[in-house]
């Protein structure tokens, strides 16, 4: 017999659910009473923002796994790569070509070369006296002040010996030299060089305090012929005339030439000297004073007398090197002390300076042409004759009558002197001689 299980529904009849083992499942659609809710009919999503979401998705997926394998790799499996390491100083850029660092700092503080070097230091005050004519034809003097650097290189068993540029003290009446410790003491010459603008002047040693001996000190001398440009340099002196100041560059060219306007004619005389050049604040009042290398050793004599108005950033110093000798011949010269006026000697020549265009153009050398020899004067006993042309005194070199005349100031009456002079050749050329002449007296 079958077995059959009938469900009765109280909301339909005559309707039939049957279960059939193991036969068709069948059933008939209800109708539910119930009252239904419309159905909004639902918006379909653009493809375009489908396929965008999709591809988001995956690329995080894709990252996530990539991250968690990576450190997975070096955690775990420890295959850490070493070229990652971060206290290596070179970053590989590809495997012929790398970049290097350091961390290495660089500082511009020279304090401690300044402190060496300050010692030897001083700054120079040259008073002048110049007569200077009136509108009406009266001569008045007229006192005037400038200011310079030196450097102490020697002391001698009386005197205490520095080196400055020859444009500094000349003309002067009367020298001041102001140690660090701001002692000022009278200076006197000792030699002087004009062709390469160089001075040597003295201190007695009995007029300076003990206790400014225990602080000054000489001057270490360098070697500017092993100068490489680029070098750090550092200028000090009296800047301005305000007092000791620093400056700090580089060593800009060597062997430089510069143009230079003479004082006396005006004209425009190419310097002989091969300078120095750097890019360290030169200014009027640092003349004379020291350009020191990095080991605080003086390898430059400053000079501002060559820096044109319209320059900046330029500056010039002697070589030492190259005055070395020089400096050493006008520190064994005998210091000079000026006699009064009325005691005086002359030589006994009219003469005139040597135009610089003459000087180039016809081969003439730098100094005081004589233009009359006076007949009973020591030039004429000398054998002197017109035409030749005073270039020393002494073993100090003159370019001009007024540097002959202000050396002139140091010798009395009745002294020898030896002159270096030039006398002319029937070629055209001037052959060097010496001579000795005794001065005679004013008129």
């Amino acid at each position: 017999m079958e077995n059959q299980y009938n469900y009765y529904n109280n909301n339909q009849e005559n309707s039939d659910n049957s279960y059939q083992y193991g036969g068709q499942y069948s059933q008939q659609p209800q109708q539910d009473p119930r009252p239904q809710k419309e159905k909004k009919p639902r918006k379909k999503m653009p493809k375009a923002v489908a396929v965008t979401g999709l591809a988001l998705l995956f690329g995080v997926v894709s990252s996530a796994t990539f991250l968690t394998s990576n450190i997975i790799g070096e955690k775990i499996l420890g295959l850490d790569d070493s070229s990652r390491n971060t206290s290596s100083s070179t970053k590989s850029v590809n495997s012929n070509a790398s970049l290097s660092q350091t961390s290495s700092v660089v500082t511009s503080d020279v304090s401690d070369i300044v402190d060496r070097v300050m010692p030897s230091i001083v700054s120079i005050t040259n008073m002048s006296v110049e007569e200077v004519r009136s509108f009406f034809g009266g001569v008045t003097e007229q006192t005037s002040e400038s200011a310079g650097t030196g450097i102490i290189i020697s002391q001698n068993d009386s005197e205490l010996l520095i080196v400055t540029n020859n444009h500094v003290v000349e003309g002067s009446n009367t020298l001041t030299v102001t140690f660090e410790d701001e002692t000022s003491v009278e200076a006197n010459i000792k030699g002087t060089n004009a062709e390469h603008d160089v001075a040597v002047i003295a201190v007695p040693l009995e007029s300076i305090p003990d206790e400014t001996m225990d602080v000054i000190s000489v001057a270490t001398l360098g070697d500017s012929t092993a100068l490489k440009v680029g070098e750090p340099a550092i200028a000090i002196g009296n800047a301005l005339g305000y007092g000791q100041s620093v400056t700090t560059g580089v060593i800009s060219a060597l062997n430089r030439s510069v143009s230079e306007t003479d004082s006396q004619t005006g004209q425009t005389v190419e310097s002989s000297a091969k300078l120095i050049q750097t890019d360290a604040a030169i200014n009027p009042g640092n003349s004379g004073g020291a350009l020191v290398n990095a080991s605080g050793e003086v390898i430059g004599i400053n000079s501002s007398k060559l820096i044109g108005e319209t320059v900046e950033g330029v500056g010039y110093a002697i070589p030492i090197s190259d005055v070395s000798d020089l400096i050493q011949e006008l520190m064994n010269q005998e210091t000079k002390t000026k006699v009064d006026e009325a005691d005086q000697g002359v030589i006994g020549i009219t003469g005139m300076d040597v135009p610089a265009e003459y000087s180039e153009q016809l081969n003439m050398p730098n100094g005081v042409y004589v233009t009359e020899v006076s007949p009973n004067g020591g030039a004429a006993a000398a054998g002197m004759t017109r035409g030749c042309i005073i270039t020393a005194i002494n073993g100090t070199s003159v370019d001009s009558m007024s540097a002959l005349q202000e050396q002139l100031q140091y010798y009395a009456k009745g002294e020898t002197v030896t002159l270096t002079i030039q006398v002319p050749q029937t070629n055209g050329e001037y052959a060097e001689q010496s001579v000795e002449v005794t001065l005679g007296a004013k008129e």
